[in-house]
């Protein structure tokens, strides 16, 4: 473990390898209320430990937020499982112009740094994973679940999705994809995105200028005062800390069920290897399978 408590932490390194105070501040946007790194003052931060994110772009960009943030001599440790980022650490800190400590513990990879960095390489960084427009004209951003292009069974969805009525929510909305096509009828009066990665919501916010959208950054399973919904579209998530959880998408089925009307509707899509019609039967009155292609498949269940 790195012999020090840190009041500033990004993600949930774990206890047993990077000490941190109870009250320590959070910085990942996959903290709902977190406060965000980009906005950090240069030089203001007196240390930070850091679970770094899988992605190689994302990765670089929040270290280089990291390091820009930290007043010159603190430490930044920064730490990753070895097959999820952890074996690349070194190199990351290399082309940043760091130098730093390497150890391994408990499948991790822990480096130690002090910076300062190499201030163009840092800024080569900071470009590389800030907000970006793609070709589609849609704003996103790396680290972003699909976030250079439409994941293929939101796009199965797409094609399928009839106009919808009254109102509803995107459940995992992402950076607005469904929540657009969606509010191409006019006879939705609201829709509520619901994303628990706030980059998401920020480039929803972005891509969708509609006085109907409410956009909420939290996690979908726990929006317990949104109820009697006419409808709901979704894409739920299968994976947590990089490992398979089916659980997750089972627990965003019975958020659904609980958020719409008697008679209301749900429009997910899922990779077809995920057993959701065990979970979707008891609580919808008609489940139907409307396609599978491509490795995905679309229901539409009626509560």
């Amino acid at each position: 473990m790195v012999e020090i408590e840190f009041e500033n932490v990004y993600g949930a390194p774990a206890d047993e390898l990077v000490g941190a105070h109870s009250g320590a501040m959070q910085f990942s946007p996959l903290f709902p209320g977190a406060q965000r790194l980009e906005e950090v003052a240069p030089g203001s931060l007196n240390g930070v430990a850091m679970l770094a994110p899988p992605g190689t772009v994302e990765r670089r960009y929040t270290i280089a937020l990291a390091l820009r943030a930290l007043h010159p001599g603190a430490r930044l440790v920064v730490l990753a499982p070895k097959d999820k980022g952890g074996s690349r650490l070194a190199q990351d800190l290399e082309i940043l112009g760091c130098s730093f400590e390497e150890s391994a513990r408990r499948h991790h990879r822990i480096c130690v740094t002090a910076g300062p960095g190499d201030a163009t390489a840092i800024d080569t960084a900071l470009d590389e994973g800030k907000p970006q427009r793609l070709e589609d004209g849609l704003w996103s951003q790396p680290g972003v679940f699909s976030w250079n292009r439409t994941d293929p069974g939101s796009a199965l969805l797409l094609s399928r999705l009839p106009p919808l009525s009254g109102k509803g929510a995107d459940l995992g909305c992402g950076i607005g994809v469904l929540a657009r096509a969606v509010l191409a009828s006019q006879k939705v009066s609201q829709l509520t995105l619901i994303d628990i990665d706030r980059r998401a919501i920020d480039m929803a916010r972005r891509n969708i200028d509609d006085p109907r959208v409410k956009m909420i950054w939290g996690d979908a399973r726990k929006v317990t005062d949104l109820t009697g919904l006419d409808f709901i579209v979704m894409n739920p998530p299968f994976h947590e800390g990089g490992m398979e959880n089916q659980a997750l998408g089972q627990a965003f089925i019975q958020r659904a069920a609980a958020m719409l009307r008697t008679g209301g509707t749900c429009w997910l899509t899922a990779n077809r290897h995920l057993p959701y019609e065990t979970i979707l039967k008891p609580l919808f009155r008609r489940v139907n399978l409307i396609a599978e292609a491509g490795g995905y498949k679309i229901y539409q269940a009626q509560k």
